[in-house]
């Protein structure tokens, strides 16, 4: 009552506002507060009475990591972690780094080409 009717109409059209990006800090912060919640939910879960655990391993590739995990041990492999660090860990940066700077140094090649070619179109 207290808002004029045209402006009622033109919030209402706006839509809500757009969510907050999370930082990198901020999502990475989350994601080890949340994972291990998500984990201990699923371990519970598979444990309760309306768990079909032998629908589930009769779906499933390896039924022992599953008991494993299901009894308490990690969801990941010694082996998926080192993957996992080599890919997207510290030394994933160091390799995109030099990436990168191989590029730019190519890119400085193909600049200084373009020009001599370029000057030897205009002295013939």
């Amino acid at each position: 009552w207290c808002c004029p009717p045209g402006r009622r109409v033109q919030s209402s059209k706006l839509g809500p506002a757009p969510p907050r990006l999370l930082t990198e800090e901020e999502y990475r912060l989350q994601g080890e507060v949340e994972t291990p919640k998500a984990l201990a939910e699923l371990r519970s879960f598979c444990q309760s009475p309306e768990f079909s655990a032998w629908t589930m391993v009769s779906r499933i590739r390896s039924p022992k990591r599953f008991a494993d995990f299901v009894g308490g041990a990690s969801h990941v492999t010694p082996n998926e972690v080192s993957a996992h660090e080599r890919e997207f860990g510290l030394e994933s940066l160091s390799i995109d780094e030099q990436l990168f700077e191989e590029d730019d140094d190519d890119d400085d090649d193909d600049e200084e080409e373009e020009k001599e070619n370029v000057n030897d179109s205009f002295a013939g």
